[in-house]
């Protein structure tokens, strides 16, 4: 069962587009999709954020910038922003200290800790950054390497949020 993290901030070095580096309050934007990535060379990874990138619009449009945070250095952050034409913010969490906080599941116990590509599990949130404090909204939680949201439900959840407190 996901548990909610009661210190949603965030302070990451950026590879990509945007601040560097990345903080919350940074952002222009009243949502934020935050990608908890299981490694730099994770196939579903790479795939989930190019397909969001070809959409990457619709998410604009609705005033929601999405962040990909990699278990890895800034140079890796980098090249993936680079090698994959990214048009949002691509952060280092080499410590996997944001990542942890936020819940990111990880399988098989302590081996698992140490190789992210074979212990850590996909997992999305959508946090709200309007008003006062930013509130984590929705949660993913991925229980295979393959389990992830699609874009349309992203976008499902985006257009709720948006209306449910508008």
């Amino acid at each position: 069962m996901y548990s909610k993290p009661t210190d949603l901030s965030i302070e990451l070095p950026n590879g990509g587009a945007g601040p560097d580096p990345l903080r919350l309050d940074r952002l222009d934007a009243e949502f934020v999709v935050l990608l908890f990535q299981r490694d730099y060379l994770c196939g579903n990874c790479r795939n989930q954020v190019q397909d969001i990138a070809a959409r990457y619009d619709e998410f604009r449009e609705r005033n929601t910038v999405v962040v990909s945070v990699l278990p890895e250095s800034k140079e890796r952050a980098a090249e993936w922003a680079t090698n994959y034409d990214l048009p949002f913010p691509v952060v280092a969490d080499p410590d996997t200290a944001v990542a942890d906080r936020f819940g990111q599941p990880v399988r098989f116990g302590f081996l698992g800790s140490l190789h992210n590509l074979l212990g850590r599990m996909p997992l999305a949130v959508i946090i709200d950054l309007r008003g006062d404090e930013p509130r984590l909204v929705y949660s993913y939680v991925g229980n295979s390497p393959s389990d992830r949201p699609t874009i349309e439900g992203l976008i499902l959840e985006l257009n709720h949020k948006r209306k449910s407190s508008a």
